[in-house]
């Protein structure tokens, strides 16, 4: 009888720590929204195909230095504070309407050689500004600033 009992508690422990191992999982992907009002220059010109993408709101904190960059065929990802651009391959990310979600994208087989990065607040904007090494051209991509809605409440 008792082997019983301990078979039926091991078995309940068991099914409640499946969900857990699965929302861990599931919590270290990165949601990515796209940004309407962002801007994407190559050698200041606008490129045909662009796009970019930032981590959704309950990603932000843990991924507040993140962007992808859209550029034609090519998925680029920005680290804003390591100085960092990686190249993402459209296999890594998952497709959802017109979001992605994906693993950690940061492989150091994926780095592209970068220099001359900078970053600074524009008014209503934060433009950051980079020389890609494979490219040799200046990618500089513009984020707009959240509106301050603190007046109102």
């Amino acid at each position: 009888m008792k082997t019983v009992a301990a078979v039926m508690i091991l078995a309940v422990a068991n099914s409640a720590a499946i969900p857990a191992l699965a929302t861990s999982n599931e919590s270290d992907r990165i949601h990515w929204k796209q940004v309407p009002q962002a801007q994407v220059k190559l050698d200041d010109k606008t490129p045909l195909a662009w796009n970019v993408y930032q981590p959704d709101k309950k990603d932000k904190k843990k991924y507040a230095s993140l962007i992808l960059v859209l550029l034609g065929r090519r998925y680029l990802m920005l680290d804003t504070k390591a100085k960092r651009v990686y190249e993402v391959t459209p296999t890594d990310l998952r497709a959802q309407g017109k979001e992605f979600e994906s693993d950690d994208l940061a492989l150091r087989s994926s780095l592209i050689p970068t220099s001359e990065w900078s970053s600074r607040d524009v008014g209503p904007a934060k433009l950051i500004r980079v020389t890609l090494g494979d490219y040799g051209r200046v990618l500089r991509v513009s984020l707009p600033h959240p509106p301050d809605l603190r007046p109102f409440y």
